[in-house]
C-alpha cells in the first residue's frame, strides 16, 4: 500500500469515530428523571436511585442514559417537564419528589412506563388500580409520609406537653394538603390540642409563615411532609433555631442537619427501589406486574443538641424508642 493511500484510509476511518460514538450513545436507553425536588437536596437520592439501577445492570454512561428534570419545588413546572421528556420519547418515565410529580408523569403518557414516588395514596390518587396489580403503564413506591401526620402531631405533645397552643406548616399546592390538614386538625382535636396553620408555598410566604407563628406564641411547629420543604431543609431549620421554636419534620435529614426530630421512612430506600423497577422495566418486565412498594420500618432520630439549645427535656422513654439520638 502506498504511503498516501494510508494516510487516507487513516483519515477516512478517524472521521467516522464520532459518528460511530453517536450512534452507540443514541442506542441507549434514556430515562428520563423528573422531581418536584431540586439537585442540590437530591444528590444522595440520584446516587440511591443509580444503586437500583445498577443492581439490574444498568450504569449510567455505559448503558444507558439518563435525563434529569428539577421543579426546585414549584409544582406548576412539573406538567412541562413531563412533557418535553416525554416529546423525547423516553424508554421510562420517573416522576418522584412527591405526589404531585408522580401524577405530572402519569397524566403525561399513556404509554411509555412510569415509575413514580409519592408520600400519599397512589390509588386515591388515580395513579393505580390497586397497590398489588397497579393496571396501565405506572407503578413505584410510596413512602406513606402524608399519613404520618397524627404519629408527629402526638410526638409534638409528648416532647412539648406544656404548650396550650402548636403550629403546622402546610403548603397549598400540595396535592395531597386537604388531606394532611383533615388528618392534623383530627388528630390535634382527639388529644385536645389548640392548633393554628400557617400556609406556604414560595420563600416570601415561607418566612411570613414564620413570623406568624411566633407572634401567635406557638409552643412547636410541624413542618408537614413536603417537597419544597425538603428543598428549604436548611433555612427552615435555621428560622425555627433563631426563633427558638421546636420543629418536626418527616426524613431523618432535617434532623441530622440540626432540625429537632424527625420520624419517617428512609427515603433512600424509595430511591434504590425505584432504580431496580426501571431496570426490571428495560429488561421487559411490566408495570402492571410490579406491585407498590411501602416502607417496611420507620424511623424516630432526635437530635439533643438542638433539644439542649432550645432548653427542651426529652423524656427517656421517647429516647430509648429512637432510632437514632444525636448528642
Amino acid at each position: 500500500m502506498k504511503r498516501r493511500e494510508f494516510i487516507t484510509l487513516i483519515g477516512s476511518a478517524a472521521s467516522a469515530w464520532p459518528l460511530v460514538g453517536h450512534a452507540q450513545q443514541t442506542s441507549m436507553p434514556v430515562i428520563g428523571f423528573m422531581s418536584g425536588r431540586s439537585p442540590e437536596d437530591s444528590s444522595y437520592l440520584v446516587t440511591a436511585f443509580r444503586r437500583g439501577l445498577s443492581e439490574g445492570g444498568f450504569v449510567e454512561g455505559q448503558n444507558v442514559a439518563i435525563e434529569f428534570r428539577w421543579a426546585r419545588g414549584e409544582y406548576d413546572r412539573l406538567p412541562a417537564l413531563a412533557a418535553e421528556l416525554v416529546s423525547r420519547h423516553v424508554a421510562v418515565l420517573v416522576g418522584v419528589g412527591g405526589d404531585n410529580s408522580a401524577v405530572a408523569a402519569k397524566k403525561a403518557t399513556s404509554t411509555i412506563p412510569v415509575v413514580f414516588g409519592m408520600g400519599g395514596d397512589p390509588v386515591k390518587a388515580g395513579l393505580v388500580d390497586s397497590l398489588n396489580r397497579p393496571g396501565g403503564n405506572a407503578t413505584g413506591f410510596t413512602l406513606l409520609t402524608n399519613q404520618l401526620e397524627p404519629k408527629r402531631v402526638g410526638l409534638m405533645r409528648e416532647l412539648v406537653p406544656s404548650a396550650s397552643l402548636f403550629g403546622a406548616l402546610l403548603n397549598p399546592g400540595f396535592l395531597p394538603s386537604a388531606n394532611q390538614l383533615q388528618d392534623i386538625e383530627g388528630a390535634a382535636r382527639a388529644i385536645n390540642l389548640k392548633l393554628l396553620v400557617a400556609k406556604a408555598d414560595n420563600d416570601t410566604e415561607l418566612d411570613a409563615a414564620f413570623v406568624s407563628l411566633v407572634q401567635q406564641r406557638v409552643g412547636a411547629v410541624l413542618v408537614t411532609a413536603n417537597p419544597y420543604f425538603d428543598t428549604r431543609r436548611d433555612h427552615i431549620i435555621a428560622l425555627a433555631a433563631q426563633n427558638r421554636l421546636p420543629a418536626f419534620y418527616q426524613f431523618r435529614e432535617f434532623a441530622t442537619a440540626g432540625g429537632l426530630i424527625s420520624y419517617g421512612p428512609r427515603v433512600t430506600d424509595g430511591y434504590q427501589q425505584a432504580g431496580t423497577y426501571v431496570g426490571r422495566i428495560l429488561r421487559g418486565a411490566k408495570p402492571t406486574d410490579l406491585p407498590i412498594l411501602q416502607p417496611t420500618k420507620f424511623e424516630l432520630v432526635i437530635n439533643l443538641k438542638t433539644a439542649n439549645a432550645l432548653g427542651l427535656a426529652v423524656p427517656n422513654s421517647m429516647q430509648l424508642l429512637a432510632d437514632e439520638v444525636i448528642e
